[in-house]
């Protein structure tokens, strides 16, 4: 029966207790290695969350920017929302590393100390025992001693009694001592077979005992302490994968997001936005007529021509060549006009500008001053909204003076009526701008329409000496280009009474090199001269000194600048505040330079 109980017992180990010892402790060492195991794993996901929060952060759009702008088309929010689930599915790698330490490594660290704790325990009891039975046995091999001994002391003493009782020369006294002395010797022996015949029994009994009851018990808990230990690193090892099958989902959710981003995009859409973030206002041309200079008459503009303002002017013949305006030729104007282009991108880009966004097209200026106006309404209804609430809190505290001082709240009813009225100052400032764009704004029903791209001209064969195309590289105030206007009499234009800072010239319309046309040069219409000296830093224009005299070559268009010439080599924009203007009756040639 006892075999049978002890059938799948460690108890068979019997003598091997210390190997047993060793496999406890490598036991626990296994449960220590993973345990740092999962405290790694933990530490990477940590640091992967981090990493990719870092990353959804780094690309997120910043305040005041560009990235702000961009947020209207589908793409850009389909980034964003990309980052925004990027953002939740980091998040997800966090909740893995806040499982794998609370669910595994605490609970393994927990467990440990109580696996060491219970392992010592019982090798504690282990060692007790098998001491014990090895005191048992040396006891018994002490009373087995000492029986023996006293078994041949008896024996010895039996037989010196014999030897004395035969010898007839030994007194009876002697005789009688010996024989004493060997009945003592022989209790003794008696006695101590008693002892060890006791004390074996005894020793049977703990013997049995030990190696029945005692040492299997120690091992059957050693043995359920391991399997205990076996069975936690599975659980933990369950748990393991468990903690990441539970986040699966919501990374599914967040990959899903991703995709949802991802199919939202509409390439229409944002071309759409494009037109409309872009689109200038102006008119196109209407169409131009055919022009017949092989006869010898006036030139009859068409209605619709860009130039339908000069009427009664005539082109002398000369060698010319058709051409788009927007690809003229000319070497001291392209920079200038490549460097003015390149500012006005660059604000319509950064956002920077004049506060009355002159710098942009009429139909965005105009959406830009709408939408300023449209937040200085919501800050003046805020701040009416405040005002509002406090007017009653005062009345509350009129009414209840216990509830707390009326005057306190006058400081900050005063500061919210300075604030409205800076922002209705605004509000009036932003519409006349508004006002005025929608003004000069071209309508739709014209008959004559203006544009600011381009100006074309027929091709023809004309004599060298007639008006040639020109450039047109400012933009007019309302955003049209319109030709110059002869006169039949001498005119004087009536300067400005005092020079101003003189404003940097800027373009709306790029303008190219065109490869394949030749040099022209303008002929004059009049001449000027300098009320004010100008240093023309800007490329493109030209300095001149206070009254100098100059031919003048194109005349302001309504931007504020004259293209004159002081010699074949030198020509460029003056403001035409600083000059005083004489244009000449009829001017058809280039006349001779100072």
């Amino acid at each position: 029966m006892v075999e049978e109980r002890m059938g799948d017992c460690w108890s068979y180990t019997k003598d091997q207790f210390d190997n047993l010892e060793k496999h406890t402790q490598w036991g626990i060492e296994f449960v220590e290695k993973y345990t740092k195991f999962v405290k790694e794993r933990s530490e990477i996901e940590t640091n992967y969350a981090k990493q990719i929060r870092n990353l959804s952060k780094k690309y997120q759009p910043k305040k005041n920017s560009r990235e702000e702008e961009e947020s209207k088309y589908t793409f850009c929010r389909a980034f964003l929302m990309t980052l925004n689930e990027l953002n939740d599915y980091a998040g997800q790698h966090e909740v893995i590393a806040e499982n794998l330490t609370s669910q595994i490594i605490a609970d393994l660290t927990r467990y440990l100390g109580e696996l060491k704790s219970e392992r010592k325990s019982h090798f504690h009891d282990g060692r007790k025992a098998q001491q014990h039975i090895e005191s048992s046995w040396k006891q018994l091999e002490s009373c087995k001693r000492r029986f023996e001994r006293d078994c041949k002391e008896a024996d010895r003493a039996q037989q010196y009694f014999e030897k004395m009782d035969a010898d007839i020369n030994v007194t009876k006294a002697d005789v009688e001592k010996a024989r004493q002395q060997a009945q003592m010797r022989h209790q003794m022996a008696t006695d101590s077979k008693g002892d060890y015949s006791s004390y074996l029994q005894k020793f049977n009994q703990e013997q049995n005992e030990h190696y029945y009851t005692v040492i299997p018990n120690i091992f059957q808990k050693l043995q359920d302490m391991e399997e205990r230990r076996i069975e936690r690193i599975g659980v933990c090892m369950k748990t393991f994968a468990d903690v990441d099958r539970q986040v699966l989902p919501i990374v599914g959710k967040c990959l899903d997001g991703m995709t949802k981003a991802a199919e939202s995009i509409e390439p229409k859409t944002d071309s759409k936005q494009v037109v409309e973030s872009y689109k200038s206002g102006f008119e196109p041309p209407g169409d131009v007529e055919f022009e017949d200079y092989g006869q010898a008459m006036k030139r009859t503009a068409s209605d619709t021509s860009l130039s339908n303002s000069r009427d009664g002017k005539e082109k002398p013949a000369g060698k010319t060549k058709g051409k788009l305006w927007p690809f003229i030729k000319n070497k001291n104007k392209l920079s200038l006009k490549l460097i003015t282009l390149n500012s006005h991108v660059r604000n319509l880009i950064e956002g920077s500008g004049p506060e009355d966004f002159s710098h942009l097209p009429p139909e965005q200026r105009r959406k830009k001053l709408q939408g300023k106006l449209d937040e200085l309404n919501k800050d003046i209804q805020k701040e009416t909204d405040q005002r509002d609430a406090l007017t009653k809190m005062k009345d509350v505290y009129v009414k209840n003076p216990q509830m707390g001082d009326p005057a306190s709240v006058d400081p900050r009813l005063s500061e919210i009526g300075q604030n409205i009225e800076k922002l209705q100052f605004e509000v009036q400032k932003f519409e006349g701008w508004l006002a005025e764009v929608e003004e000069r704004m071209p309508s739709k029903s014209d008959s004559h329409r203006r544009s600011g791209l381009y100006e074309t001209q027929n091709n023809t064969t004309v004599s060298n000496n007639c008006a040639q195309d020109r450039e047109r590289p400012l933009s007019s105030p309302d955003g049209s280009y319109t030709e110059e206007q002869n006169s039949e009499t001498q005119v004087k234009a009536n300067p400005a009474p005092a020079p101003g800072p003189a404003p940097n010239p800027t373009s709306s319309t790029p303008e190219f090199d065109d490869e394949f046309d030749d040099e022209e040069t303008l002929p004059t219409i009049g001449t000027c001269k300098a009320l004010y000296p100008f240093e023309g830093h800007n490329e493109g224009t030209i300095s001149v000194a206070e009254g100098e005299l100059l031919y003048v070559i194109e005349e302001d268009k309504g931007d504020g600048w004259t293209r004159v010439r002081r010699n074949e080599d030198e020509e460029g924009y003056v403001p035409t505040s600083y000059v005083e203007v004489f244009l000449e009756t009829n001017a058809k040639g280039a006349m001779t330079y100072i």
